[in-house]
């Protein structure tokens, strides 16, 4: 599916959703900035700022959809990302799922699209702990399946204060068609603290990769955002 399509299901399926719970419908847009755009470890951005902006509407059943967007910069002349998501959340007992479709779309040069790609997800939440799976069959446009496998925990340090602390695995199926520097895939952990000042949530985190190239370096991430 191209991106254009995807972006348009995903918004056919909101406006499908908002006509039939209007009621219960609740938007939210959510504003971001940090000094380095990483994903699973791996600097988008070149190790420079991001300007992250985001909307999300629940539907109030279970069922939410958005988009969300960011400046990147790989050294090729793409310049901005520009996600799209449909997903569900159930809660049962103890357990919460969380199931999902994203789509994400490059723009800046001409080649610039040939990096979209789609990717399903899937977290379990158990008290303080998610285990989440990402899964896309073509990576960054590339080819060949990618699976990320993360393991999560939050401590609850006082009142406004959370750590938290993730170990995750990036392992592509297909060497021929994307790989790790020459390998499979690689580890990523972080440690994150967050608080709210004000309405604000700040956070700061250490981020380290078992990568040696220019895309893995150890990284201190900061980061402040807002929602309304």
């Amino acid at each position: 599916m191209k991106a254009s399509s995807m972006a348009t299901t995903l918004l056919s399926s909101t406006l499908l959703c908002a006509v039939i719970v209007p009621a219960q419908a609740n938007w939210t847009l959510e504003l971001a900035v940090t000094n380095n755009y990483l994903f699973n470890g791996v600097s988008q951005t070149d190790k420079k700022p991001a300007f992250q902006p985001g909307l999300n509407w629940e539907a109030g059943n279970g069922f939410y959809a958005g988009f969300w967007g960011s400046n990147v910069d790989f050294g090729e002349g793409t310049k901005v990302e520009i996600d799209g998501y449909l997903g569900y959340y159930h809660q049962f007992r103890d357990f919460g799922l969380d199931i999902g479709l994203a789509q994400y779309t490059y723009h800046g040069r001409g080649h610039s699209s040939e990096l979209n790609f789609r990717e399903l997800y899937l977290t379990l939440h158990r008290n303080d702990y998610e285990l989440s799976f990402w899964y896309s069959n073509d990576y960054f446009g590339f080819g060949g399946g990618h699976l990320v496998v993360k393991l999560a925990r939050s401590f609850t340090l006082s009142p406004g204060w959370t750590l938290q602390a993730g170990l995750d695995r990036s392992h592509s199926f297909d060497k021929a068609s994307y790989d790790w520097e020459g390998k499979a895939g690689f580890f990523h952990a972080e440690l994150v603290l967050s608080t709210d000042l004000a309405g604000f949530i700040v956070s700061a985190g250490l981020h380290t990769t078992t990568l040696k190239e220019r895309w893995g370096d150890d990284a201190l991430v900061l980061s402040v955002s807002r929602s309304f």
